[in-house]
């Protein structure tokens, strides 16, 4: 039997500093350097000033769950065995929100407002994905 591959990220040129940083354990988003607002994902304007110059800066990687949904339907084969999983918005401490996933912990454990910190997983050669677990 053939094994079934998880579908990746594509790597655009957009988010190629965000995947860079994240191979390198770093994670990091946009600062607009009309006004300084932080923001991810990352846009072609801000939206506090319209500025179009951006650039890429680390952020601390604490945050707590802003929002969260337990993933029980297999969409893609490949997620098979790891249903269900959490899926979660992150508020950084610097202040944007983060789609992505919760590990480490169980459906009574996950709540909003609780600390998370970021752990990387390396889902492929070239892929690395930013992750939160329970912070401590």
């Amino acid at each position: 039997m053939e094994a079934i591959i998880k579908p990746v990220p594509r790597v655009t040129p957009e988010l190629a500093p965000f995947f860079a940083a994240a191979r390198r354990r770093e994670l990091v988003v946009q600062r607009c350097a009309g006004c300084d607002l932080l923001r991810f994902p990352p846009r072609e304007l801000c939206s506090r000033c319209w500025s179009r110059d951006a650039a890429w800066t680390p952020v601390c990687g604490r945050g707590e769950v802003f929002s969260f949904y337990w993933m029980h339907q297999v969409y893609h084969p490949g997620f098979a065995g790891e249903v269900p999983y959490a899926v979660a918005v992150v508020q950084l401490e610097e202040g944007p929100h983060v789609l992505s996933n919760v590990v480490g912990c169980t459906h009574a454990q996950l709540r909003v407002g609780m600390p998370v910190e970021v752990t990387f997983e390396d889902v492929s050669d070239t892929v690395t994905l930013p992750k939160f677990r329970p912070a401590g």
